[in-house]
């Protein structure tokens, strides 16, 4: 006999949730590629891509039937055994890469956890105990464990949970100079996203990140790069890191991996790996059977030309769109990004706009985000039809035009 199927409405997330979120009032129930259906029936075109996450749209055929197979065959072993899609993922993760070995958890912010630990174990056994320093920098965001949102350089997020970790350096993005001025012998990594997601939509300089890599090799610590939200195509090339021409010592990566399955990995080189053994890190879902075939599934799918070369024609669409709007409404400072993570920075007299934008958009019938306090941020799937596009920027503009006539 079937489980009875309680009634649950918008007023239900307060009664029951903990309140750390505040989520829109309508309740998507249903996606098909770009297109979400709320409770009520109501059609909305997905811009948000559920923050990066379902690159390929909502319940990609390749990616449930991938989802039925070994949903049939596997969940779960544990790290006490391996797993043949564990291996499989891990191995075209690596042919695609810099890295040659591979550590899989179930979000970001555990492949975040992940990386700095390696870090600063690596620091402590090749050179010294004393070699901690992490440096990282303001508005970066990467993840809400103690450690990583303590990383991560907004204190918003990190305040009023008792002391941090310690010997964390933040410093202004994109600004060589500063990184030049704390950077010792005593530091193990510095930790960058190429593009600051939540920060903003801010890509790194190339210089910077060039430089980045240099002062690294100076001072004998690890170049950690967040790719959690540049990753998997979202640039325009798998990895955000390859616009550089650096190679990183860890890459981390999740959200779109799953393509919307909880999935995240963290990438080094045989040499940093080495430094582990059997216990010294572990996590018990990570490297699941269900999600690995998923991930494996959502990686062929993305590396390959066609995806790669289609995000920046659908790139330049949505930015001729914004370009359209703004000289309408005389709205943004600046469209900024790369590839389909798109940032459109809202000029100083609209900056507090931003939130009345997006529910104004939603009324309307499109999801976007914000990011920053003064950014409406686009970060939809890699493979959205240039009709969704289209019609989704109408509705868009709509939405902008109403919350500046009010």
């Amino acid at each position: 006999m079937a489980a009875e199927k309680i009634a649950v409405t918008r007023q239900t997330f307060d009664n029951v949730i903990l309140p750390v979120y505040a989520p829109a009032q309508f309740v998507p129930v249903k996606g098909k590629g770009s297109r979400v259906w709320d409770q009520q029936g109501k059609e909305y075109i997905d811009f948000s891509g559920g923050i990066a996450v379902t690159a390929l749209g909502h319940c990609h055929p390749a990616l449930v039937e991938t989802l039925k197979q070994q949903g049939e065959t596997l969940w779960h072993t544990s790290n006490v055994f391996t797993n043949e899609p564990a291996l499989r993922l891990a191995s075209k993760l690596i042919a695609a890469t810099f890295a040659d070995r591979v550590f899989f958890g179930n979000s970001g912010a555990e492949a975040n956890e992940a990386a700095f630990k390696l870090a600063r174990y690596y620091a402590c056994k090749k050179h010294s105990p004393f070699k901690s320093k992490i440096i990282a920098f303001h508005n970066a965001f990467h993840g809400r464990t103690l450690f990583t949102v303590s990383v991560g350089g907004q204190p918003k997020y990190s305040d009023g949970f008792g002391p941090k970790p310690a010997d964390i350096v933040h410093v202004p993005f994109n600004d060589l100079e500063a990184v030049k001025a704390v950077i010792d012998d005593h530091t193990c990594a510095i930790v960058v996203e190429p593009i600051q997601g939540e920060g903003g939509v801010m890509p790194a300089s190339p210089a910077f990140m060039q430089g980045l890599r240099a002062l690294c090799d100076e001072h004998n610590a690890l170049l950690v790069l967040d790719e959690v939200q540049s990753g998997m195509g979202r640039s325009g090339k798998l990895f955000a890191y390859e616009h550089y021409g650096i190679q990183p010592d860890i890459i981390t990566t999740a959200k779109a991996l799953g393509g919307g399955f909880p999935v995240s990995a963290m990438l080094t080189t045989h040499e940093i790996a080495a430094v582990m053994a059997p216990g010294v890190h572990g996590t018990t879902y990570g490297g699941n059977p269900l999600a690995c075939a998923i991930a494996e599934t959502a990686l062929d799918i993305i590396n390959t030309p066609e995806v790669l070369s289609g995000v920046d024609a659908r790139r330049q669409q949505f930015v001729e769109a914004l370009q359209a709007i703004d000289h309408k409404f005389d709205l943004f400072s600046e469209i900024r990004g790369k590839g389909l993570l798109i940032g459109a920075v809202l000029k100083p007299q609209h900056a507090s706009k931003a939130r009345d934008i997006l529910h104004a958009a939603a009324a309307e019938g499109v999801m976007v985000l914000t990011a920053a306090t003064d950014v409406i941020r686009f970060v939809p799937s890699l493979v959205i039809e240039p009709t969704d596009i289209e019609e989704g920027m109408a509705r868009f503009a709509r939405a902008v035009e109403k919350v500046l006539a009010a």
